[in-house]
């Protein structure tokens, strides 16, 4: 025996009872899901920045103080942030695999190497 197929329209609810949140109720049609992001020169308009003084930091005035935060330390090496450094060369370096790695290079290296961090120091 063959079942009969029926034909109906499928009902589903306009929203899911076991969701908290519904969309539609978040984000009515036509209304952006995202955060809004300002331009530079979008910024610029919506502040008064003639209003500043002239040393105070701002978009417009790029000028600031120095950080109160020390700078990190990078491996010279791999640029991630080094803990340690070689006491022989001077170099820092992030794990044990970067040690062995400075250990076996020239001196002539290990000068540039300090070149570039412009901390070049003779070594003997």
């Amino acid at each position: 025996m063959e079942a009969e197929v029926v034909d109906a329209e499928l009902v589903l609810p306009n929203y899911l009872s076991f969701k908290r949140v519904q969309m539609h109720e978040k984000y009515p049609k036509g209304q952006s899901r995202g955060r809004h992001w300002k331009h530079l020169k979008q910024i610029i308009q919506a502040e008064n920045y003639q209003n500043y003084p002239p040393d105070q930091p701002n978009y417009v005035n790029i000028e600031s103080p120095p950080s109160m935060h020390p700078c990190k330390r990078i491996c010279d090496i791999t640029g991630y942030e080094a803990p340690y450094y070689d006491p022989r060369t001077t170099l820092r370096y992030a794990n044990t695999d970067v040690f062995k790695i400075i250990r076996a290079l020239p001196n002539d290296y290990v000068q540039r190497y300090l070149a570039l961090r412009n901390a070049a120091v003779v070594l003997k």
